[in-house]
């Protein structure tokens, strides 16, 4: 892709289109970007954008000229109902996102990681699984780091750890991993995908390009998952939890097992794991069955396994206090990740949940609260409809907070000794928070106050 003198606009100034915009630059492109945020809302971030020699185009409807526009190049957080947009499209303008244009650049083999849930914590556990095996490992995209930011100091010896998302995914075109991870496929993003059709072909878009000697690792457990296997044809290693697979990994009594086919082998026990939950154990056999294609030793693996303690706002331990364990799962943002963070304990759990809904249904979750949960207390903007949801299964022990602060402070004064306090909110924090990242580190400094006093 030559980018030398080309009109590239970018839509979105957030992190991932500021770090196209440098990218851009660096290949002597001319590039404009246009935000919805005005010139005041953006602060100095605008004076230096423009500083650069980026043009930009701010507020709600700027002006556009499209006439000499070469690519336009859209932010994962921007629908792509946006006028630059859709008059792009019009114009028979090319439209990418920032995964597409890095896969441009890339000459690493990708290892691409996606599914509603999980997919951070296997992306960290695949990336240190590469890096203990001594390979020169990149671990970015939608975990927090543009690709674009990185790719080119990657060469074809070197392994990049990519977790990728629906909304980066409906950008792509060429965009061809080595093996692609798809962990599981329940209802999400249904406000900007409109259908669960359009989120599934969202997602299995991650192997649209694969050819022979690519793989595709899916979760047999997962129907919607499963099922996609048809469309990837013999490029597949399945994972299971529940099933003894004839080619992949499972659970064979304690044990985490591979096989390939003609035999199969031990790698770890499951005891072995120190990430928490049924679901990190299936985040784990996803991350078995890639080593398994990519030909790791399963010693390599086996070591990875044992001493990988997960990631930040997952299932996070904070302290004890007064014999009450809080955890931040901050990044359980819809009712299927939450569901899992509940499964994940024994004990009966105070639970604080709540932000802002994307569309999706609360009922399963209700039925988790009510067979898991002794306490709710709700908070944001939707925490309202899960109340709701939990009243209509007879559940009645609820409290309303008006913030976080209120919240931690009921889950303090309402939990027992031998009980966890569990951040878990089922929602996206943008009701309240730049991010869940601002969610659960709120989160923590509350419960630390707590312990200080």
């Amino acid at each position: 892709m030559n980018l030398k003198n080309k009109h590239v606009l970018v839509v979105g100034a957030g992190v991932s289109g500021q770090a196209v915009s440098r990218f851009l630059l660096g290949k002597q492109a001319k590039v404009s970007l246009t935000d919805s945020r005005t010139q005041e809302q953006m602060g100095p971030l605008a004076d230096e954008l423009a500083a650069q020699g980026i043009s930009l185009y701010l507020g709600e409807n700027p002006v556009i000229d499209l006439e000499n526009c070469d690519l336009l190049v859209v932010s994962p957080g921007v629908p792509l109902t946006v006028p630059p947009v859709v008059q792009a499209r019009q114009k028979g303008i090319p439209v990418i996102g920032e995964l597409e244009l890095s896969y441009h650049f890339t000459r690493s083999p990708i290892i691409a990681i996606t599914g509603t849930n999980g997919k951070t914590t296997t992306t960290s556990l695949i990336g240190q699984m590469f890096r203990d095996a001594g390979y020169h490992t990149l671990i970015a995209g939608n975990i927090g780091l543009p690709l674009i930011s990185e790719v080119e100091k990657y060469t074809a010896e070197d392994v990049v750890v990519a977790e990728v998302s629906s909304f980066q995914l409906e950008t792509t075109a060429q965009f061809r991993p080595k093996v692609a991870v798809i962990l599981n496929i329940t209802p999400d993003h249904l406000d900007r995908h409109g259908s669960m059709a359009a989120y599934i072909e969202a997602k299995a878009r991650i192997f649209a390009q694969q050819r022979e000697g690519d793989w595709v690792v899916l979760n047999y457990d997962d129907p919607i998952t499963r099922d996609l296997a048809g469309a990837a044809q013999d490029r597949v290693i399945f994972f299971s939890r529940q099933h003894i697979l004839e080619k992949g990994s499972f659970i064979q009594g304690d044990k985490i097992m591979v096989s390939d086919g003609e035999g199969s082998w031990a790698i770890a026990n499951t005891a072995s794991l120190r990430i928490p939950g049924a679901h990190n154990l299936e985040n784990a056999l996803a991350a078995v069955a890639v080593g398994q294609a990519m030909g790791l030793a399963p010693a390599n693996i086996a070591y990875t396994l044992s001493s990988f303690t997960g990631v930040a706002h997952r299932l996070e331990y904070v302290t004890t206090i007064n014999g009450v364990a809080y955890i931040n799962d901050s990044k359980g943002t819809n009712p299927d990740a939450a569901i899992k963070a509940l499964e994940a304990y024994d004990v009966p759990i105070v639970l604080i949940a709540g932000g802002k809904n994307k569309g999706v249904s609360f009922k399963d979750f209700a039925q988790k609260i009510k067979e898991k949960v002794r306490v709710l207390i709700t908070v944001g903007m939707h925490g309202y409809q899960i109340a709701e949801a939990v009243q209509e299964q007879g559940f009645t022990n609820i409290f309303n907070a008006q913030d976080y602060a209120q919240a931690v402070k009921i889950a303090h004064e309402q939990a027992k000794p031998g009980e966890v306090v569990l951040l878990s909110p089922a929602c996206t924090s943008w009701d309240m928070f730049k991010n869940f990242e601002e969610r659960g580190e709120l989160f923590k400094r509350l419960v630390r106050e707590l312990e200080e006093r």
